[in-house]
């Protein structure tokens, strides 16, 4: 358990849940590699597993990766560049056998909150994906978020959504970078294993 204003330290499971009305819908166990004033950077390893909580009225229904019987993150490992107050993070991915930087993902999601063990949020669905052989950014997810937005998961938020995307799509088309772009070379530290969910992560309250 971390105390209260206690930053994490590189290497320490951070552990990313997602909340939905009021309850822990999802988690993911992460590493800590940085945790400044202006910067929360957190690895998700390949092979980290997800964590759905057993109780619950869920009235969304359950998360679902758990619908599809995912069960851990699979293929290259992520980066999540997450700023204080911000509703997005910027995800760095990997693809193939050398490991080539694939592009950046503008996740749209809760601004974090920290917990004593990582840190509360919530996707958003929609985002935005810039692969590294284009020249543009696209939307990703329209039709699932309107979806999503019909069957009552943000209920007032919808419109605040929208504009974030607008948002960030406005602050690339005009050629600004608030990430430290030295991000897409960066490697994991190799003698980090892969971590797991603590026990009773489900139960720390929101």
């Amino acid at each position: 358990m971390q105390a209260a204003g206690e930053r994490f330290r590189p290497g320490d499971v951070v552990v990313r849940r997602e909340i939905l009305r009021g309850e822990v819908w999802f988690a993911c166990p992460t590493i800590c590699v940085e945790d400044s004033p202006d910067l929360l950077a957190l690895y998700l390893p390949s092979g980290a597993e997800f964590g759905f909580p057993e109780e619950g009225s869920f009235p969304c229904g359950r998360h679902p990766w758990h619908v599809a019987g995912q069960r851990a993150w699979t293929g290259h490992g992520k980066l999540m560049l997450q700023r204080p107050g911000e509703a997005h993070s910027v995800d760095v991915f990997w693809s193939g056998p050398q490991r080539d930087f694939a592009g950046w993902y503008f996740n749209l999601q809760d601004p974090l909150r920290r917990t004593p063990i990582g840190v509360d949020t919530l996707d958003h669905e929609l985002d935005l994906w810039w692969a590294a052989d284009a020249d543009r950014y696209v939307f990703k997810d329209v039709e699932i978020f309107a979806q999503r937005l019909v069957e009552g998961r943000y209920p007032g938020m919808g419109e605040a959504i929208r504009a974030e995307g607008d948002r960030i799509a406005a602050l690339l088309d005009a050629g600004q970078r608030w990430w430290d772009e030295s991000w897409a070379s960066w490697r994991p530290d190799p003698t980090w294993q892969t971590p797991s969910l603590p026990a009773g992560w489900s139960s720390v309250p929101c």
